[in-house]
């Protein structure tokens, strides 16, 4: 008996019987391995390392693996430790991201953006930008066009082909826009947009059809860069009345473009109101946020709208403050508003510096 039984255990191990699983059934059992296993299965054969970054494959392990989507937590004290909130459990997690394998010139870096996995930090040591994939734990260096380069308002943007890069730099007196295309691993040089910005040095460009949008200051307006050809177009669209500032932030999957603002009078919001642009390029109000929710935002900016910024993170609009430890969203969908609590890791000495970003792990975006 006892022999027939390792008879059979050892006929359950032949690898011919795997090598006969259909290769969906397969897919669904590796999806279910932990991270680091699987990517150790990587060196173990061609099939596996062509499987692991198939799109089909990366599709199921996301819905069936732990690592979901999150929030990460920028802070200036937390310098290499990023406070991850699971969005798919609502809870924080203790999390070590894996820094390791980055360059020896990536050991003082400031995070700036991030985009479908990757994320992009400026390396001042080096005079150079690092785009990276964290869970792939690929990695590449991007010199700056020149040095020195003093810029602001990086986007980093994903595409069909890999990612671009675009930024604001004054140089000679004169205002730049340029663009990193990883394609052909360069930079661009096109003309800047003057009255770009100016009040908001924390705000991203809101990916749309192919551009970047942005909003102005007073007299508020909606430009756009189109990332090919480098030209700004000023949108022929009326604005809200009574806004007192204004952010934009884009769904690239749906392709729906959506404006956060605040309402009131001599500079001073007494609501916040969610729009989103229709067919016709014109703002169609969506939901308006409860009048306590916006009592306690308004709190925390105190009129400083400079320090609000938004972003887009998997059906939810993310309303931050530099200077708040929590993120207000709004879940789309559903049309409701919610806080993300405060990380119980954060001493409450800290005051400032707060930058949120999304982090939607993907194995198949390289560097």
């Amino acid at each position: 008996m006892i022999a027939k039984s390792l008879k059979d255990r050892s006929a359950a191990m032949d690898p011919g019987i795997w090598s006969k699983l259909p290769q969906e059934l397969l897919e669904h059992i590796l999806s279910f391995l932990p991270l680091k296993t699987l990517l150790n299965l990587r060196s173990t054969c061609k099939h596996f390392k062509s499987l692991v970054f198939s799109p089909s494959f990366i599709s199921k392990y996301s819905s069936a693996s732990l690592f979901s989507s999150f929030f990460l937590l920028s802070h200036p004290q937390c310098y290499s430790n990023f406070p991850l909130y699971d969005t798919i459990c609502g809870a924080w997690r203790k999390i070590a991201l894996p820094l390791s394998f980055l360059p020896p010139s990536a050991a003082q870096f400031n995070l700036l953006s991030s985009c479908n996995g990757l994320f992009c930090f400026s390396l001042p040591n080096s005079s150079s930008f690092l785009v990276c994939n964290l869970l792939a734990k690929s990695s590449r260096l991007i010199q700056f066009p020149f040095f020195p380069f003093a810029f602001e308002m990086l986007t980093l943007v994903s595409t069909p082909h890999g990612y671009k890069i675009f930024l604001l730099c004054s140089k000679f007196s004169s205002n730049y826009a340029f663009v990193y295309d990883s394609k052909v691993h360069s930079w661009r040089q096109f003309d800047g947009f003057q009255p770009l910005l100016a009040d908001n040095f924390h705000q991203e460009g809101a990916s749309f059809n192919g551009s970047l949008y942005f909003a102005t200051t007073e007299p508020f307006s909606v430009v756009c860069f189109d990332l090919e050809n480098g030209k700004w177009e000023n949108l022929d669209t009326e604005m809200p009345r009574e806004l007192t500032f204004v952010r934009l932030v884009s769904n690239t999957d749906e392709g729906k473009l959506y404006m956060v603002g605040g309402l009131g009078r001599n500079g001073i919001s007494r609501s916040m109101k969610l729009w989103e642009m229709d067919d016709g390029g014109n703002w169609v109000e969506v939901e308006r946020l409860p009048e306590l929710m916006c009592r306690k935002f308004l709190s925390v900016c105190y009129h400083n709208y400079e320090h609000v910024y938004c972003f887009w993170h998997q059906d939810m609009i993310c309303v931050c403050c530099h200077t708040w430890p929590e993120i207000l969203y709004c879940k789309v969908s559903r049309r409701t508003w919610h806080w993300i609590p405060k990380c119980p890791s954060i001493p409450d000495k800290w005051s400032c510096g707060f930058r949120w970003f999304s982090f939607v792990p993907d194995l198949y975006t390289l560097a």
